[in-house]
């Protein structure tokens, strides 16, 4: 997991070699107090070398400039390290996601995906700026103060620095426990993401039920949660932290000691005495340097081992010598199909089709027949894999096509119209973002969405709001009609694209369907059975079978099923008895 962290470092592998140049240069200027101390103590003063002193005090002034320009260096230029590398991680997850199939987002909330892109990334981009910062210079300053502690007395600094052992041990001990409790917060946060996205979501569900205490116990559950987690988190850092000082207090304790009674002794100068108690502090400032670090060192790689766990997700799988469908006539056929989201659980069962080319076929039955199930296929957006049969458009099995030519070419009208947050023009162009003006308008005509949005104030740069929250449910289909009239499909599906609209913006939209069905070969899925009684064929699903096949008159004249939905959805209305 490390070489893939370090691989985002490569594109800025110039600006890092500078910036951790930059940090070496602070830790060597660091140094340059305690020699000119030990100098002053020990020559400078007691042989009143008065000019020396100052001159010494006037390059100590001119290296300390040159480190706070030096800083600003690494502060800065690291911070923008950081941010680019979070910057091409998100896009990396981003382009990702993008691949994954319907099964990953079946599996995964949303607030839990939106927690990895934001804040999981932030901790990662925090680590990847102090991370090599802090570790250079806190190891320099370490090494440096040692090796000059070493040059002054030799015995006392061993002595001194016979509590490093005992640091890292203490530091090994508690760092898997914070590691661990950490990750445990982490996943908290996602919870209580994932809980605010479904809430602020259906807001509106929420408040027409009443259930904004119902809502509010989910959340503070899920709080408590997070609370709880980070209390334990907080728990193993605060163990971590009063461990580790308590030791590099006792560094203090033994210089105070031993250097003592080195000076008593005579083995040592006064000056040196003194070098000592500065250096060593020079020394602890860079262990409770990479002390801290531990705290960001874990937020870091639990932020960027949740990266890397949906990084590995498998992408939509397609096959590496996938052909383009092009010229496409539309001939689909469903061989033998057999479908199960669960091995437990088989959603169809050896379902064969064949829709010619610009036909109509309906599938009509009960909720949960497999109908959607068959649509979902179509497009490939759950794999049929080996033994399941094969689904072929134009003769071709869709395992072979590429998933781009493939969805190219297929236009999907849902029950459930989902709009992007932006304007009526960017919505009904994303249907084809390279389209005309003059084509985006003829698809809006064709979908009976022009005149009114030549009624409102902006026309078509008028803002929709989320999810097309400020337009009706009939605006809203026709929108995406509109955005299929300009993809120009070749097949097109439509899955319950009338069911939750009043009788009367039915009538207009089922033109506009009528309109977008010409020349199409089309899969309709239906509720209201008035909508296919002119399909060219009707097909009856029921537990993931084909139970019964024809047009709307020779269903009727079998007296099965289909009669029996039919009679009972018409029942009370004169004009379809």
């Amino acid at each position: 997991m490390l070489k893939r962290f370090i691989r985002y470092y490569r594109p800025h592998r110039k600006m890092l070699a500078l910036d951790m140049l930059a940090a070496l240069l602070i830790s060597v200027i660091g140094m340059v107090y305690p020699i000119v101390t030990n100098k002053m103590l020990n020559e400078y003063s007691p042989q009143k070398q008065y000019t020396t002193i100052v001159v010494a005090g006037a390059i100590v002034l001119a290296l300390y400039v040159l480190r706070m320009l030096l800083r600003y260096f690494v502060q800065y230029y690291g911070h923008v390290i950081g941010v680019k590398m979070q910057s091409q991680m998100r896009q990396d997850l981003f382009a990702h996601l993008q691949k994954l199939p319907f099964s990953f987002y079946d599996n995964n909330e949303t607030g839990r995906i939106m927690t990895r892109l934001t804040s999981d990334l932030f901790e990662v981009c925090e680590l990847a700026h102090h991370g090599p910062e802090d570790i250079l210079i806190s190891a320099a300053m370490i090494l440096l103060s040692f090796g000059y502690l070493l040059s002054i007395d030799w015995v006392l600094t061993l002595i001194i620095f016979a509590c490093v052992p005992i640091l890292m041990v203490v530091s090994a001990r508690y760092r898997k426990a914070m590691k661990q409790a950490f990750a445990d917060r982490r996943q908290s946060n996602a919870t209580i993401n994932a809980a605010v996205e479904s809430s602020v979501t259906g807001i509106r569900v929420t408040k027409a039920y009443t259930n904004s205490a119902r809502e509010m116990e989910k959340f503070r559950e899920g709080d408590k949660a997070f609370v709880g987690a980070s209390k334990r988190a907080y728990d193993a850092m605060a163990r971590f932290f009063s461990s580790t000082s308590f030791i590099t207090d006792v560094f203090n304790v033994i210089i105070l000691i031993a250097g003592g009674l080195f000076l008593y002794n005579g083995r040592i100068s006064f000056g040196d005495y003194s070098t000592f108690i500065v250096s060593v502090n020079l020394f602890i400032q860079p262990v409770n340097t990479l002390i801290r670090f531990a705290e960001q060192y874990q937020n870091g790689i639990s932020g960027f081992q949740r990266f890397v766990e949906v990084m590995d997700e498998p992408v939509e799988p397609e096959a590496p010598d996938a052909v383009e469908l092009t010229a496409v006539e539309g001939i689909i056929e469903f061989d033998r199909v057999n479908y199960a989201y669960e091995e437990t659980k088989e959603v169809l069962h050896d379902v064969s089709l064949r829709l010619e080319k610009g036909r109509k076929l309906a599938l009509v039955g009960p909720s949960g027949g497999g109908k959607t199930t068959l649509c979902h296929l179509l497009p490939n957006f759950y794999r049929l894999q080996d033994g399941e049969g094969s689904i072929r458009v134009d003769g071709v099995d869709i395992r072979k096509l590429s998933l781009d030519s493939l969805r190219r070419n297929i236009g999907i009208v849902q029950q459930d119209v989902f709009l992007f947050v932006g304007t009526i023009r960017e919505n009904i162009l994303y249907g084809r973002p390279d389209a005309t003006e003059e084509e985006m308008i003829a698809a809006a005509k064709r979908a009976n969405i022009h005149d009114y949005v030549m009624s409102l104030e902006k026309g078509y740069d008028s803002e929709i709001g989320e999810r097309g929250v400020k337009l009706s449910g009939g605006q809203k289909q026709r929108l995406s009609i509109a955005r299929v009239f300009l993809k120009d499909p070749a097949i097109l599906i439509l899955d319950e694209a009338t069911s939750a609209l009043d009788n009367t913006t039915e009538v207009l939209i089922q033109q506009a369907l009528d309109e977008l069905c010409k020349g199409r070969t089309t899969l309709v899925v239906a509720h209201r059975l008035s909508t296919i009684r002119g399909a060219d064929e009707i097909a009856v699903v029921t537990d993931g079978r084909i139970t019964e096949r024809g047009t709307h008159e020779q269903l009727m004249a079998a007296d099965g099923l289909y009669k029996q939905l039919y009679a009972l959805q018409f029942r009370d209305n004169d004009t379809f008895a």
